[in-house]
């Protein structure tokens, strides 16, 4: 777990194993992959790209990646591939471990695909297309893939250890992440769009995972690296390296939010720009309504609060298949929210 304030660590705690067997304790420079998690982070690239007016988040994705505007898509705003309001969760064909890591497939399919629902009028999911859309939509305007965009622009400056592809030389720092116990939960009866693009946790031991760049879901990193890249939205954009985004690119993130019964994941979301939004009925909630937060498959979370100025993160590598409302999650949080009232 770790707590940023006003930009600055004011907590960072490791703990347990990092391994199943637990014979290998969780050290200092512990990484894991993060799963969704890895979202905020390939958002923060979009936002940093609109900061320097190289990108108009309400401009057509077409404007910037010409063959996404087949199939009646020409009128997707950026903003729509951000707040996962597309219409496109999945893909049409089923993708294997291979075809998502192969970048040219992935992209080159969801270009020539319909939307599943008209765009902009409800939220679905992007489980794993949300990275590819938005990585080529940088990739057409920097020549550069997200991973190493993200590296560049955003990790490197932060000197933050979060990665989108991993590079050997850090293969000795991970902790595989452990599948949930017990069978995973029964399909919600509300969901209309199934899902079928699917990755096991033993998936991700793989090589291949680690290397490829699934900017939706493979990023690895700790608590640590997490609150140090997100804290820059809860610092309205500043660090101790310099200032990184302007107050007004990070107040963008609540523009225009989409909140309703999510399409594909059977739950009431309030998305905007790149992150789920502090709501009522959200499951992730705080008392300030500038709060925007997500988290990663098996319990990672990241919730980034504006009017505190606080950015709380947890990783783990034991999974569960409670989603957003995992306690574990949830109890750090609370915790932190009631230090900083005293």
């Amino acid at each position: 777990m770790a707590v940023y304030l006003d930009g600055e660590p004011v907590v960072d705690l490791w703990g347990g194993y990092a391994d199943q067997e637990r014979t290998r304790p969780w050290q200092r420079d512990t990484i894991t992959n993060v799963w969704s998690t890895t979202k905020t982070m390939t958002a923060l690239c979009a936002l940093l790209l609109a900061d320097r007016a190289e990108l108009d988040l309400h401009a057509p994705v077409a404007k910037y990646w010409p063959e996404f505007g087949a199939a009646g898509k020409d009128r997707i705003e950026v903003r729509h591939l951000l707040s996962h309001t597309a219409g496109l969760p999945d893909w049409d064909q089923p993708m294997t471990l291979k075809d998502l890591c192969d970048w040219e497939k992935a992209t080159t399919l969801l270009a020539r695909q319909s939307p599943r629902w008209e765009p902009g009028t409800a939220s679905g999911y992007h489980r794993f297309t949300h990275g590819f859309l938005i990585g080529e939509v940088v990739r057409r305007i920097c020549r550069q893939s997200i991973g190493t965009f993200f590296a560049e622009k955003i990790a490197v400056p932060l000197d933050a250890d979060f990665h989108i592809g991993l590079a050997a030389e850090d293969d000795h720092r991970i902790s595989e992440v452990i599948p949930a116990p017990g069978p995973a939960p029964a399909a919600n009866p509300r969901v209309a769009i199934p899902v079928g693009a699917y990755v096991t946790a033993q998936d991700t031991w793989s090589a291949q995972w680690r290397r490829a760049e699934i900017p939706a879901a493979d990023g690895y990193g700790n608590a640590r690296s997490v609150a140090a890249i997100q804290s820059v939205l809860a610092s309205g954009g500043q660090t101790p390296q310099g200032r990184l985004l302007s107050e007004a690119t990070c107040r963008t993130v609540f523009d225009a939010p989409s909140h309703g019964i999510d399409l594909v994941l059977g739950i009431p979301l309030r998305f905007g720009m790149g992150y789920a939004l502090n709501a009522s009925d959200a499951p992730v909630s705080t008392l300030n309504p500038r709060t925007c937060y997500w988290g990663g498959r098996g319990g990672s979370l990241v919730v980034n609060d504006l009017d505190t100025g606080m950015t709380i993160a947890y990783v783990m590598n034991q999974m569960t298949n409670l989603g957003l409302r995992d306690p574990r999650g949830q109890k750090l949080l609370q915790a932190a929210y009631k230090a900083l009232t005293r």
